[in-house]
């Protein structure tokens, strides 16, 4: 058996596996469409590190000859946004004044509502869930004008506060949705062990869903910041030029009509604005796609 063994077994360096024609396509591909996306990146990047006679030579895509951040500065700090000259600083805050409320109560009333939508119905939840995700479905142009008259009414026209009413109101339905599917794919066994043990609603929400969802959250939070930190609609209609978003004061440095148009600047200042949605996507990229994958979408 020994003897058999060991002829069975091939010995030395194993073959090298040729790449077929098929992965050659494959991966020519996959190489062609990432310097798609990464060649405006370089070329951003690379802008805002030079100084403005360098820009005018014309080499866009070389790297600095002598690299400044002096761009990034003025961007930050510098830059003028209609009447005030204070950068992006003020925006940047604006937007986490807007965005830390907007996904905790977003992300808490959504999740609450695909717990109950799945595992405590009520009559006629079904329709309640179809309506509320037919309003996912409603273009933003058409609630704009409603929405404005609704603020008004209550005295939060032109604040932080109504934005925050807004984004959560528009970010519950298809986070319903998220929640719902990911829900619905626990065990149902634990829920009714639970209900046998005594748990109430309350208590199998928070002893047994939000420990076993953490996925889903990320994929929610995800979702949530990236969709309210760029958003520019909202941010322009609702509230009032010092309360303005990150987003509505880069589109005022970028199509700023009065001195020298600055590129170094604008690609600093476009660069500065979406650090933080990057930011979140590198961190818990990993567990976006394990949400996804564990029944964000199933159903």
């Amino acid at each position: 058996m020994a003897d058999l063994t060991a002829t069975a077994i091939p010995s030395g360096p194993r073959p090298r596996r040729r790449l077929s024609g098929r992965n050659i396509m494959i991966y020519g591909t996959l190489l062609i469409v990432s310097l798609y996306y990464i060649l405006p990146l370089w070329v951003m990047v690379m802008t805002s590190l030079k100084g403005m006679p360098e820009i005018r030579m014309g080499s866009i895509f070389s790297p600095p000859v002598e690299i400044t951040f002096q761009p990034w500065v003025k961007a930050w700090a510098e830059a003028c946004t209609g009447l005030n000259c204070d950068g992006l600083s003020r925006g940047f805050w604006n937007s986490v004044r807007i965005l830390i409320p907007s996904v905790i109560l977003s992300i808490a009333v959504a999740s609450v509502n695909g717990y109950a939508l799945i595992n405590w119905k009520f009559k006629g939840s079904e329709v309640f869930f179809t309506i509320l995700i037919f309003g996912s479905f409603i273009p933003y142009q058409v609630m704009l004008y409603p929405i404005v008259i609704l603020l008004r009414e209550i005295g939060l026209y032109g604040s932080l506060s109504g934005l925050v009413i807004v984004h959560t109101i528009f970010g519950m339905p298809i986070l319903t949705l998220l929640f719902r599917n990911y829900f619905s794919s626990i065990p149902e066994e634990l829920f009714k062990a639970a209900r046998v043990d005594g748990a109430g609603f309350w208590g199998i929400y928070f002893r047994i869903m939000l420990p076993m969802s953490l996925p889903i959250f990320v994929v929610a939070v995800i979702l949530q910041v990236t969709g309210i930190w760029n958003d520019f609609l909202f941010g322009v209609v609702y509230t009032k030029p010092e309360l303005y978003p990150m987003t509505v004061q880069l589109n005022n440095i970028v199509n700023s009509v009065q001195g020298v148009k600055e590129y170094n600047v604008n690609m600093a200042a476009t660069l500065l604005t979406g650090l933080v949605p990057l930011t979140i996507y590198f961190i818990s990229g990993k567990l976006f796609v394990r949400g996804i994958a564990a029944g964000a979408v199933k159903g």
